[in-house]
């Protein structure tokens, strides 16, 4: 699969605004989480995957590939973190992620039926 650009076609939008081709790219499997647990700090391949518990080799690598590609980590002595741009996006993903906890608080408990 293709790394989403703005300008392109992506996943729900023919002329690929710069929104819905970010949206394409975190709404790949794996993708937000990834971004979400480098916001703890630096990772090497197998500790990221040790927090992303359940996420297999081959999917890690390639949406590593597409987060480096779009500018959103760098590889380091430390192994994967988020960039400047990665920080940001993480940084402003935080007031959603609060709303989200209160959202959830609302809602009625899961049955289990």
């Amino acid at each position: 699969m293709t790394l989403p650009l703005p300008g392109k076609s992506v996943r729900g939008s023919t002329t690929g605004r710069p929104i819905m081709a970010l949206l394409d790219l975190l709404g790949r499997r794996w993708s937000l989480r990834i971004l979400w647990e480098l916001r703890q700090g630096p990772a090497t391949f197998r500790e990221l995957q040790a927090r992303c518990e359940g996420l297999s080799p081959s999917v890690l690598n390639t949406r590593m590939g597409e987060l480096r590609q779009a500018l959103l980590i760098d590889t380091g002595d430390a192994g994967y973190r988020l960039s400047e741009d990665g920080e940001e996006l993480v940084r402003r993903c935080l007031p959603l992620a609060e709303w989200a906890e209160t959202w959830a608080e609302r809602l009625p408990p899961p049955s289990d039926a």
